[in-house]
């Protein structure tokens, strides 16, 4: 029976949650640049980034899960030592994240002198942000056994209760009062979630052994995480070093809040692009799985094609009413440069290619690939601040050379899911050739990230 290359339903709640993601990204901008001060607001934004720095506990672990639990579900196989390694990840991220809220409430009230409602505050933010660690990793479980519909519903809802409770903001809700009830609703999607995916056998429903297990996955695995940790960790790194190095530079105020917002659209698209990546996965990594290279290339082409268009719209808006759309965003807060412009857009293309590419290669397992891009993007990252900090690049130039390393690094990107999983995907379809190409999507997954 011939495969659906797009579930529709899949498409259209993906298409909507990513909108919404993109939307709640912009009008938490808005909104807290007319609520809070501009000092304060920058303050948001770098507990932002410290939750999001989290991130680099992942290792790419998330991503190793998802091919294992994918393989596991492709097969129909019913040993359960995914499923109790994949539950202890989750509840070693959940401590993870409710230890860090925890460190960011006494960090304000001890070390910052902050009053403990404000601090509050800063933890219950810390939290709502970092929770999307935990929610990473269940999206992924879910998608690799075909519940992305649910997944999507749940994501839907949260998205239309943060835009509900922004716009409630607005109106004169304190925002301990938001971020209190944003957080218990993180609590209700999550269960339901959960509960979800024990019941199709991608969760394990008890916690007892959860740090033998795992340990059991870490040791199995322990070659993959070097590879994809490698990456993961270079990637969050190459995202997050810009929200360090701007206010060590330039102090807190308008430049801290520039950055975000410009990064705000930047990684607006990067959710939207990997919004339209994720409905093809399923495709993808069947069409690997049975090396249909015709059909592998026609999936990732229908992901870039699909890409380009809220793409070209973005940077219609912006080539047309840049300063307006800005304006409008901020208000008094600061003042977005118009040089930013053709920036924006440089890396708006350059996302793109980055997160089409991106799928085909994570998602098929190939780690390696990813490792060195990610370790010489990192290192090209590392580069910037330092020249930056000698130079005294000012604002605007310093985004102008991130966005030519992040575009040098999506075509090399390019380059790899050719010579990778393209090539793979066309070997020619005999028995022998078929036990020939197993071993060489094994060689490639398991070569030493250097």
């Amino acid at each position: 029976m011939k495969r659906r290359m797009i579930s529709l339903p899949f498409f259209l709640l993906r298409a909507t949650t990513a909108g919404a993601a993109l939307a709640t990204g912009l009008l938490q901008t808005f909104v807290f640049a007319h609520v809070l001060g501009a000092h304060r607001f920058s303050l948001f934004i770098l507990v932002a980034a410290v939750g999001y720095s989290l991130w680099l506990i992942d290792f790419g672990i998330v991503k190793i899960l998802f091919v294992r639990l994918r393989a596991r579900f492709l097969s129909h196989d019913p040993d359960d030592a995914v499923p109790r390694q994949a539950s202890a990840v989750v509840t070693f991220y959940f401590g993870l994240v409710g230890g860090g809220a925890l460190l960011c409430f006494l960090f304000m009230v001890l070390w910052a002198a902050t009053p403990a409602r404000e601090a509050t505050e800063f933890a219950l933010f810390f939290l709502f942000v970092s929770l999307n660690l935990v929610w990473f990793a269940l999206r992924y479980a879910a998608i690799a056994v075909d519940e992305y519909v649910l997944f999507e519903t749940l994501e839907a809802m949260r998205r239309g209760a943060y835009i509900a409770g922004l716009l409630a903001m607005l109106g004169g809700l304190p925002l301990i009062v938001m971020l209190v009830a944003l957080d218990l609703l993180w609590g209700v999607v999550i269960a339901i979630c959960v509960r979800r995916l024990i019941a199709r056998g991608a969760l394990w429903p008890h916690l007892s052994g959860w740090l033998r297990n795992m340990r059991a996955f870490l040791r199995a695995n322990r070659t993959e995480i070097a590879r994809s940790g490698a990456y993961a960790i270079s990637e969050i790194y190459a995202y997050n070093l810009p929200y360090f190095i701007v206010p060590y530079l330039f102090g807190l105020g308008a430049p801290p809040i520039i950055l975000d917002t410009v990064f705000k659209v930047f990684r607006g698209g990067a959710v939207i692009f990997s919004a339209v990546c994720d409905i093809l996965v399923p495709r993808q990594t069947s069409a690997l799985a049975e090396r249909n290279g015709p059909a592998l290339v026609r999936a990732t082409l229908a992901a870039a094609a699909l890409c380009a268009i809220p793409a070209c719209v973005a940077c219609g808006i912006f080539l047309l009413a840049a300063d307006r759309f800005f304006a409008l965003l901020l208000g008094n807060a600061a003042t977005i440069p118009p040089a930013t412009t053709p920036i924006l857009i440089v890396l708006l293309t350059a996302n793109l290619v980055h997160m089409v590419t991106y799928s085909v290669l994570v998602h098929n397992g190939f780690f390696r690939d990813m490792a060195r891009l990610g370790i010489g993007l990192a290192a090209a990252m590392t580069g910037l601040g330092l020249f930056a900090l000698f130079a005294r690049l000012d604002i605007v130039q310093f985004i102008a050379s991130y966005a030519a390393i992040y575009g040098a690094g999506a075509l090399v990107a390019a380059v790899m899911m050719v010579r990778g999983p393209f090539r793979l995907a066309y070997a020619a379809r005999t028995r022998d050739n078929d036990i020939l190409a197993a071993k060489e999507i094994t060689a490639a997954r398991a070569r030493p990230a250097g």
